[in-house]
């Protein structure tokens, strides 16, 4: 049976994050430490009840880029100034979980992240108060995955790391020792 692979980011968690992590906020035992729960990743796609085949390449995309099969939200109701029937597919979402959840972060720090223009770090005000950071990108072609060529159409997504933090604080030191760069 083959042994399965622990993801670097994982590694360092657990080698040097969190003994630092249990140092600076004086805890006494290693579950009270914040963690990294999951990543939520989602995109809107509003042409999504009109046009299937944009809906199509942007789960496409976002299934290469997270390395798992999205699943499509669709309308709860029908808003007619929105020429938006109930039931029609509005967008896309994928949770990660454990070791795909750390292959994501180390590729979006290590190579989506550098590839922005212009690119001075990511909000530090993003938090929801509960330990959670939630911030958008503008393209998907940020991912070395994505083929330019094959793209349909532009397309953004949203971004969420849950996790298990108490104190917004906390989790911003969390994800600082992971790596992720907040503007100064």
């Amino acid at each position: 049976m083959p042994t399965a692979v622990v993801p670097r980011l994982y590694e360092k968690y657990k080698k040097e994050i969190l003994p630092q992590l249990m140092k600076e906020f004086n805890y006494k035992n290693l579950l009270a430490a914040p963690r990294l729960s999951r990543i939520v990743v989602s995109m809107g796609v509003k042409e999504g009840g009109s046009d299937i085949k944009i809906l199509d390449g942007a789960a496409l995309d976002l299934g290469m880029i997270t390395g798992q099969k999205p699943k499509v939200c669709r309308a709860k109701k029908s808003i007619s100034g929105f020429k938006l029937r109930e039931g029609a597919p509005i967008g896309l979402v994928v949770t990660l979980r454990r070791a795909r959840m750390y292959e994501f972060m180390e590729r979006l720090i290590a190579t989506a992240m550098p590839r922005i223009r212009d690119f001075k770090g990511i909000s530090p005000r993003s938090f929801d108060g509960r330990g959670n950071y939630s911030f958008g990108l503008d393209e998907q072609i940020l991912f070395p995955e994505v083929e330019f060529d094959k793209i349909t159409k532009v397309q953004g997504m949203n971004i969420t790391f849950v996790t298990t933090a108490r104190k917004d604080h906390e989790a911003r030191r969390l994800l600082e020792l992971f790596g992720m760069p907040f503007r100064k």
